[in-house]
């Protein structure tokens, strides 16, 4: 069986939020589940504004669970050209107009010059943890068989990553203020 961690995290300070590790073959059942997580955080740690995925997590289901949660959803609805028009990179689209759907409204967003910037940030903050985890920590594979077993060990690689960029997070802050 497939076994896939997932996970969810804070854009600035790289940690991971929330994991997740499912059998299924895609992700667009795991959105839901996430924001039932982010909402059951505790207060004090704040609330999120936007859901930044890549087009795995792209349905009309979850665009809409994202409003409900007043989460504004900031999924690729599909894959984009490497080589855009110059032009378009500077230009707001124009105006939505009053009965657009949720996610023609998520489509507007993610065309606007602070969207595309907002979605952008994900390659430099989401991605990196992953490659960080496989390049640093050394973890590639599973060495446990089973869900359980495989929850429980994704979990403790998410602590550790998450206890290493504390302490990353904890010197730069007293180099601050030294």
């Amino acid at each position: 069986m497939l076994q896939r961690p997932d996970c969810s995290g804070d854009m600035d300070s790289l940690l991971i939020v929330t994991t997740d590790t499912v059998q299924a073959c895609n992700d667009k059942q795991q959105v839901a589940p996430i924001l039932r997580q982010l909402k059951a955080l505790p207060v004090e740690l704040g609330q999120p504004l936007h859901l930044v995925a890549d087009t795995g997590y792209f349905s009309e289901a979850n665009v809409k669970a994202c409003g409900e949660q007043a989460l504004t959803p900031l999924i690729a609805m599909k894959r984009e050209a490497h080589h855009p028009d110059p032009l378009a990179r500077f230009t707001e689209p124009p105006p939505l107009k009053e009965d657009a759907t949720e996610v023609e409204k998520m489509r507007h967003v993610l065309l606007t010059m602070a969207g595309r910037a907002l979605y952008a940030k994900r390659k430099c903050t989401v991605e990196p943890v992953i490659g960080i985890i496989k390049a640093i920590l050394g973890f590639r594979q599973f060495s446990l068989r089973g869900l359980e077993h495989v929850t429980g060990e994704w979990n403790l690689v998410a602590m550790a990553w998450n206890l290493k960029r504390m302490f990353v997070l904890a010197g730069s802050c007293s180099a601050a203020t030294a």
